[in-house]
């Protein structure tokens, strides 16, 4: 299991990293336009453009292998749990670096909304990492592993 537990932690890293990327280098690419749209120009202008920045490019690379990654994850891990994951905690990560480099700046409610996130994350993955431990039976019921008379 814990090489689909390191598959899904890539995938997650790949997908706030790509995130980043694309936002840093749209951040240049808006510089360059002078405020105007990138499809203004049509698909061969837009092609130039992206060579150019080539931030753009690995972020989009980044979200192919995040797919190959969460794709090889989902094989064993449940969704329930790897989705919450992959969302919560990726979340996490762009908040902070969007802080730290973007001067992206949350206020304190919505600070205690990530922490209250991050928490029902912590909560489901626990539980989910429970009934996987048994099997994925789990029904709530003692009777479950009694046998029938």
């Amino acid at each position: 299991m814990l090489k689909y537990a390191v598959a899904l932690t890539l995938a997650l890293v790949l997908n706030a990293a790509a995130n980043l990327m694309i936002r840093f280098g749209m951040r240049a690419i808006d510089i360059e336009l002078g405020g105007a749209g990138l499809l203004d120009g049509g698909p061969w202008v837009l092609a130039r453009i992206l060579l150019r920045h080539w931030v753009v490019l690995a972020g989009i690379a980044c979200f192919a292998l995040n797919v190959v990654f969460y794709a090889y994850a989902l094989q064993k891990l449940p969704i329930s749990m790897a989705y919450p994951i992959m969302v919560t905690c990726g979340f996490a990560i762009i908040v902070v670096v969007a802080g730290l480099a973007l001067d992206e700046r949350l206020s304190l409610v919505q600070w205690l909304g990530v922490a209250a996130i991050l928490l029902g994350v912590l909560l489901v993955a626990k539980d989910a990492g429970r009934q996987m431990g048994s099997g994925g039976k789990h029904d709530g019921s003692a009777a479950a592993s009694e046998p029938a008379p």
